[in-house]
């Protein structure tokens, strides 16, 4: 394991919380995700499905854990079914979690062998009233024509027990999944730490003439050596235009003196992520209309970051953003007060230079579950990430921090990963 583990208590808790929101005399099953293949015998490496894991802490594949609060007997309350492993996998693949190991990790008495399921499924299935299944409900991914491990089994449910009630574990789980507890923060605070680490290093490496790769080379130098799975995603490395595509992530570009980069990136440690952005002058010195976007743009983070509050609904912070940046955009002139009085409401024109939105969940999801109507409260842990972008100019600068929302205001997750113009060029200047 490259993570600190997480004490089990949490996972208790964790299933405690989710059978509390279950339907009376229901069973939940969830199941890992699978290994994804490439080509031939090779493949993707293995992510875990994270509802599974928030309930369980199992990182392994062939995993399903099954919950049935209402079961007349114990022993059926809740099942841990894991690959069974023997000598030939040892050799080949190495170690696999042992019963005692996989209930160690949960705190699940009860650990079967995954070939076993159906049989035991069968022997308690016609007791309950029906199943919550997972599935993954991401507006943009949900609809893909992968088929999942996910949707293998609820095909197979419905085909085996037809006549059940079906429900989704996701509902649940992403009302649970958007308040972190201690364990969570700590765990998150940990990527980001690794990920401060990794600018620090960037700074200190890039030159005129490098290309984008060799940065994120860097970045990944420092993941490893320190313990993170891996990218929290593909990292962005975009010097001067390239900056202005938002998702931009080839890095293959030539870093050039004077112009700036934005790199967006973040850390997987033991499940949980971080997310941050910086941008810094490929010479180490800023020029003049690079700080005054720099600083146009930190400007709206610094107060932006202050609207994440308990109370505050995502819609009305978006819109409260937008009228930061909106003003930032007159401050640099880009935009006059006179054409935004004569701006069509339905297309404002800050759009023009600022695209996205700036706040996000995260947590075992970059782009963490949860529902954006729902107020934001003590425990959320969201992103701020204003931007500006001038494609005629060359210059892309987004700025990104993570926040913990208290009761009294927020924690910075990210506090020490420099930001301020002097510190950076101090760094790099160094």
């Amino acid at each position: 394991m490259r993570y600190q583990p997480i004490q089990s208590s949490l996972f208790v808790k964790n299933r405690l919380n989710f059978g509390k929101e279950m339907q009376t005399n229901h069973i939940a099953l969830l199941c890992s995700n699978d290994v994804q293949v490439t080509n031939a015998d090779d493949s993707m490496g293995f992510a875990q499905n994270n509802d599974l894991f928030y309930l369980s802490g199992i990182d392994q594949e062939e995993t399903i854990l099954m919950l049935y609060p209402d079961a007349y007997k114990k022993e059926y309350r809740e099942i841990l079914f894991i690959k069974k492993t023997d000598e030939h996998i040892k050799i080949w693949e190495g170690d696999k979690l042992t019963k005692d190991n996989a209930s160690q990790i949960s705190d699940i008495v009860r650990v079967e062998w995954v070939e076993d399921f159906e049989k035991i499924l069968q022997l308690i299935a016609f007791e309950a009233d029906g199943f919550y299944l997972g599935h993954n409900e991401h507006i943009k991914r949900s609809t893909k024509e992968i088929e999942t491990r996910q949707d293998r089994l609820i095909n197979w449910c419905k085909l085996k027990y037809p006549l059940h009630a079906y429900n989704r574990a996701a509902k649940i789980t992403r009302g649970l999944r958007q308040v972190k507890a201690q364990e969570e923060v700590t765990m998150i605070q940990r990527a980001a730490d690794i990920s401060i680490q990794g600018f620090e290093r960037v700074l200190r490496s890039v030159k005129p003439g490098m290309m984008e790769y060799e940065l994120e080379a860097e970045l990944s130098y420092v993941f490893l050596k320190q313990g993170a799975l891996r990218h929290a995603f593909k990292p962005i490395v975009a010097s001067g235009g390239n900056a202005c595509a938002l998702h931009y992530n080839s890095n293959d570009g030539k870093c050039v003196d004077g112009e700036m980069i934005l790199m967006d990136f973040g850390v997987c440690y033991g499940n949980y992520n971080s997310d941050t952005t910086r941008c810094f002058p490929v010479n180490g010195q800023f020029s003049k209309r690079q700080k005054e976007v720099y600083q146009a743009v930190l400007t709206c983070l610094e107060q932006g970051s202050k609207l994440l509050k308990p109370g505050v609904i995502s819609a009305e912070y978006e819109e409260q953003m937008a009228k930061l940046v909106e003003n930032e955009l007159i401050g640099l002139g880009l935009l006059t007060k006179k054409d935004i009085a004569a701006q069509d409401p339905e297309n404002p024109l800050y759009k023009k230079y600022f695209m996205h939105g700036t706040a996000h969940h995260i947590g075992l999801d970059v782009h963490d579950v949860g529902l954006y109507s729902r107020p934001f409260e003590a425990g959320m842990v969201l992103t701020c990430e204003p931007g500006i972008y001038i494609p005629e100019e060359g210059i892309g600068c987004r700025l990104e921090n993570d926040y913990l929302i208290t009761e009294d205001g927020i924690t910075n997750l990210t506090a020490k990963m420099p930001i301020a113009i002097k510190d950076i060029e101090r760094l790099m200047n160094n």
